[in-house]
């Protein structure tokens, strides 16, 4: 008789009646409540000697850690609010944190990301001479529209300070919003761009999330956004009354992008950004608490206590009973307070003064701290000497944590060139083109060659120099071993392209060449006239003339 396999009755999870009482009232609680019960009865019933060992529960490490396999929007939507309330306040009120964002900021916005055009002149079939004349001339009209704060709905800011405000606000509460309005205005450019932090986007009347609803975007069947639900006020406003929501179509019919969304996508299906200190915001707090005891400690520990002494004998015999009864009520109600700095206590007869030592400061204080920072920096991916900008160990070791740091700087500022400006970039340049202020044929003819019209490099700040003998000397072997360019060289050394310096330098030459000023190393750099130089030449010739007579 052949052997059976005996089979495994399936599980079957039934709801509860708290579980149907949580349902009626909170129907997402419940399905994530019998989600949990369903893993768990899978983890207990069905383990086995095979898997990895992370996932057991018959061990002693990992048997009171509950964790639930939700999809993206499980795990993010219900926090999302109380993250971005948290992470702000740690901003406004945490040092760390909120020097965290400033450097962030400082270093991948700095003073804006500038815009170079760079028109495919092979494909566009003009020459390089023309595709420079029209990025000077196109750069020009951008300019007018970027510096102006006319470009801001509230008009506040220019493009490079929506830049700022735009990264900073992504980093405080993982999203944010840019409409991107066509609001005539009496100026030559009508673009307007309204920046909506990530509060106002959500559900109409606050409605539950559903498979084409979630926070606030509404999506196609694909998970594509083709309409965001902004709230007209604020959640967090005083004043709610008249509160509505209005919705924004993501793409106009022609295509024109009228939402953009920023927000750092780490997992599939994701729709709505998290906080950057969402995964530290404990051990922030709780450094704070620390570091806020420990100061207290330590000016507690500064103020000096004086003990009086009172000769009892003394005491005795100067006062009756009625004295001393009067001075002992008035001694009672004194506190010993002199000053903010200092205390004088008063001990009745008998008393004898102890003085304690609460040990403070804390020399275990400053390593305890770098510790926890090390820890932060990791998650923001910031190396600890950059993070609190200070450096105590050799020039390899600081150039090496600030080439660690530029990595992640360059990664945040490649995303806000693609993510942000060059979006912007392109719904201006259909503006200026449309209007005549811009020839560009072909434009809105084929998707292809407006490609080719639209293409752009953007530059920000450069990282500065620890060592700017070695780094400079450094940058003139690779560009002589031609492993790299003039134009990369200037452009890591302080953001400036080398064509704009090349031009500058070009025209002191000629204006030098004009007025007739050289350089004599022999006499110190000091600019002198050719012609005066001519001069002392013919003296010095005629001299040694007359010696030879």
């Amino acid at each position: 008789m052949a052997k059976t396999t005996p089979t495994r009755k399936p599980l079957e999870i039934k709801p509860n009646l708290v579980d149907k009482a949580i349902g009626y009232f909170a129907p997402k609680v419940a399905l994530r409540n019998m989600q949990a019960r369903s893993v768990m009865a899978l983890a207990v019933g069905g383990s086995s000697g095979i898997g990895y060992k992370g996932a057991k529960r018959d061990n002693a490490a990992t048997s009171n850690w509950n964790s639930f396999a939700g999809s993206a929007e499980a795990d993010i939507s219900p926090d999302l609010v109380m993250n971005r309330a948290r992470s702000r306040d740690l901003v406004r009120n945490n040092p760390i944190a909120g020097g965290a964002v400033g450097q962030m900021t400082t270093n991948v916005i700095g003073t804006g990301l500038s815009l170079s055009p760079k028109p495919d002149a092979k494909f566009l079939g003009i020459t390089e001479q023309q595709a420079d004349e029209w990025a000077e001339n196109t750069l020009r009209e951008y300019s007018l529209w970027a510096n102006s704060k006319d470009c801001d709905l509230r008009r506040q800011l220019n493009f490079y300070q929506i830049q700022d405000l735009v990264f900073r606000s992504r980093m405080e509460s993982g999203d944010v919003f840019s409409i991107n309005l066509i609001k005539p205005r009496g100026n030559r450019y009508d673009l307007t761009l309204q920046t909506i932090e990530a509060d106002r986007c959500s559900n109409p009347n606050r409605k539950q999330n559903t498979n084409t609803m979630v926070d606030g975007i509404e999506m196609d069947g694909d998970g594509a956004p083709i309409r965001y639900h902004f709230s007209k006020i604020h959640p967090g406003s005083l004043r709610q009354a008249g509160n509505e929501w209005i919705p924004v179509q993501a793409y106009g019919e022609n295509g024109r992008k009228n939402v953009i969304h920023l927000f750092k996508q780490l997992r599939p299906e994701q729709v709505r950004g998290v906080p950057e200190f969402a995964p530290i915001i404990e051990p922030l707090k709780q450094l704070g608490r620390f570091t806020d005891a420990e100061l207290q400690a330590a000016v507690v520990n500064g103020m000096f206590a004086m003990f009086v002494r009172m000769d009892h004998e003394a005491f005795m015999d100067i006062f009756d009973d009625t004295g001393r009864q009067n001075y002992a009520k008035q001694a009672s109600n004194w506190d010993g307070s002199l000053d903010d700095n200092g205390r004088v206590i008063n001990l009745l007869p008998g008393e004898e003064p102890v003085s304690p030592n609460p040990g403070r400061p804390n020399p275990e204080f400053d390593q305890f701290f770098q510790s926890i920072l090390r820890q932060i920096g990791m998650q923001l991916e910031i190396p600890f000497e950059v993070l609190i900008m200070h450096f105590q160990s050799s020039y390899s070791a600081a150039r090496a944590a600030l080439l660690a740091a530029w990595k992640t700087y360059r990664r945040w500022r490649d995303w806000m060139a693609s993510d942000f400006c060059q979006p912007v970039y392109e719904l201006w340049l259909e503006e200026a083109v449309a209007k005549g202020y811009i020839k560009a044929p072909g434009f809105f003819a084929d998707k292809l060659t407006r490609a080719a019209w639209s293409k752009s490099i953007w530059i920000g700040d450069g990282p500065g120099s620890i060592d700017p003998a070695k780094e400079v000397s450094a940058a003139k072997e690779r560009v002589e071993l031609g492993i790299s360019t003039r134009e990369t060289e200037s452009i890591l050394h302080d953001g400036v392209p080398y064509e704009t310096k090349h031009k500058q330098l070009a025209k002191e030459k000629r204006m030098r060449d004009a007025d007739g000023l050289t350089v004599l190393p022999s006499q110190g750099g000091i600019p002198v006239k050719i012609e005066d130089l001519d001069e002392d030449l013919d003296l010095d010739k005629k001299k040694n003339e007359d010696d030879d007579e």
